[in-house]
């Protein structure tokens, strides 16, 4: 009864083959790997909870809390969710002017926003974002979070204030790095019995504790010791002006964290070779926002670090992250003596594994022989990921992307001429090329009505009309002619364009072949047969 119960939380509730396939094994691999994730979420959620500036069991119940539902519902198995800095970043202010239970009441309004987003299936519009842009988000990803741990590097001195680690304390705690990130790489050559991180985390403390070695410890940032989260509903008073107030906060993190998410699923989905529910990964976002925030979460979304921990520690399904959820709450309530005993230099160590891991190397490689056009949007992802945050730099590269696209596609407008078969004298236009807003422009200074004969064919049987500016474009060209005192006839148009072009909707030429695209709605073109 209880494997057969492990056996379906195991399959992900949607890999019906997994369970035939289950064993203690695969049990074994990914309650590990979860432990793992565990153990490195820890001190993550404690720095982020600092710098939202709210209490380290902030963080840890939302680490928790969204951890746990988007394990058990999320749309791709092997992620990992829990508290963010792309997240905290943006509540600072919110928390400094208006207090904790506005930040409360804030992560749940994100949360209703996220789940709107799922019911109206926004989440598609992540297939938007272009590869290059998906480079740039993990390569500016990846030195985000090793920049992360190079702040590991300071301490607290007895005035309070932070100083960067110097001297004896300074190369111990860069050689225990060295040791973790060794032993990373060597464990799974020796056994697999064990992920590399989680025997690296053990094998350092171990030694850390037994050689009395002074650095660092995760105890050294805050207790992680607490009790069960409580429900309770934010104490804001409930009128517009609580809603004015938190809900530019909410959209921008409902937003962050939506987007976060969603290319984190592409690319664990890339690396397990198995795509994940965008609507599905949007409502349990916001399922997970809302409940954390009636018990006192800072909110949060998916995280590609531990992601990347969990994945390559074997963990493939949603046992791991739950399991990594369970244990956070374990060490919680019974076992924060354990955690706070880990040396800090593990755990950055581990991250900096995560970031050579991360960190997509080909993409050096690529700049060279890609167009230069999308070897500037990894750069400029990438950079404005670093200075900026994820969610501006992937509207940036979107945004850059459509219109180096919008220009290529403008440059290909052309007119092949030739004489028309069937109506003697008459000259044909053969349009190619996608007709919209950027190639107007050129379209209409191909033709000179003084240059051409008394009957002139457009045929658009190659082309596509894509925008009211296009069917403009159309209507002035078509009364050139008229005025120069020249008949125009227009072939293959689709049927929404005969009913659009009010000027010259006589000038149609209709036939049976004719597409049946819809203007800036369907993009499979019927190509029709041309004018002869």
């Amino acid at each position: 009864m209880i494997k057969t119960a492990i056996s379906i939380l195991a399959e992900g509730f949607e890999n019906k083959s997994l369970s035939k396939q289950f064993s203690f094994s695969l049990l074994r691999v990914e309650i590990l790997a979860g432990l793992t994730v565990a153990i490195a979420l820890v001190p993550e959620a404690v720095a982020f909870a600092f710098v939202a500036g709210v209490e380290p069991l902030v963080g840890l119940y939302a680490a928790f809390i969204v951890g746990l539902i988007t394990a058990l519902i999320g749309g791709r198995p092997g992620m990992i969710s829990g508290a963010t800095g792309a997240l905290a970043v943006v509540m600072i202010a919110l928390v400094a002017e208006h207090g904790i239970q506005y930040l409360f009441a804030t992560v749940v309004l994100m949360g209703i926003l996220q789940i709107l987003a799922g019911v109206f299936k926004l989440g598609k519009f992540i297939r938007m974002v272009p590869q290059p842009v998906m480079l740039g988000f993990v390569n500016g990803l990846a030195i985000v979070i090793g920049l992360a741990q190079i702040r590991q590097f300071k301490f607290e001195t007895s005035n309070g204030e932070l100083e960067w680690m110097s001297g004896v304390l300074l190369s111990t705690s860069v050689l225990l790095v060295c040791i973790t990130m060794v032993l990373i790489w060597l464990t799974p050559k020796v056994t697999k019995l064990i992920p590399g991180p989680l025997a690296a985390i053990i094998i350092v403390s171990v030694a850390v504790i037994y050689f009395e070695i002074s650095v660092p410890s995760v105890g050294d940032l805050s207790s992680v010791s607490g009790g069960l989260p409580v429900f309770s509903i934010p104490s804001v008073p409930l009128n517009f002006e609580t809603f004015f107030i938190i809900f530019p906060y909410a959209l921008v993190l409902a937003a962050i964290g939506l987007i976060e998410s969603l290319l984190t699923l592409n690319l664990v989905g890339e690396i397990t070779d198995k795509r994940g529910g965008t609507r599905q990964e949007c409502l349990a976002q916001g399922a997970a926002n809302t409940v954390t925030g009636f018990f006192g979460g800072m909110g949060g979304c998916a995280m590609i670090g531990q992601s990347m921990i969990n994945v390559k520690s074997g963990g493939r399904t949603r046992l791991a992250a739950t399991s990594a959820a369970l244990f956070l709450l374990f060490f919680i309530l019974y076992g924060s003596s354990l955690i706070e005993a880990i040396p800090i230099a593990a755990l950055v160590g581990v991250m900096f594994m995560v970031v050579i891991a991360t960190f997509a190397w080909n993409s050096i490689r690529l700049i060279t022989k890609i167009p230069k056009s999308d070897a500037l949007v990894i750069v400029l992802v990438t950079v404005v990921t670093v200075l900026e945050d994820l969610a501006v730099a992937v509207l940036v590269g979107v945004i850059f992307s459509a219109l180096v696209f919008a220009w290529n596609s403008a440059i290909k407008i052309r007119a092949v001429e030739r004489p028309s078969i069937r109506t003697k004298g008459a000259k044909v236009y053969d349009i190619e090329g996608p007709l919209f807003f950027g190639s107007v422009e050129s379209f209409v200074e191909i033709f000179k009505p003084d240059n051409d004969p008394k009957i002139v064919i457009l045929d658009f049987a190659k082309s596509k009309v894509v925008d009211q500016s296009a069917l403009k474009a159309i209507e002035d060209i078509a009364e050139k002619y008229q005025v120069s005192g020249r008949e125009i006839k227009l072939r293959h148009l689709s049927r929404d364009c005969h009913d659009l072009l009010t000027k010259t909707g006589q000038l149609m030429i209709d036939s049976d072949d004719d597409p049946t695209y819809q203007i800036a709605v369907d993009y499979n073109v019927k190509t029709g047969i041309l004018a002869k």
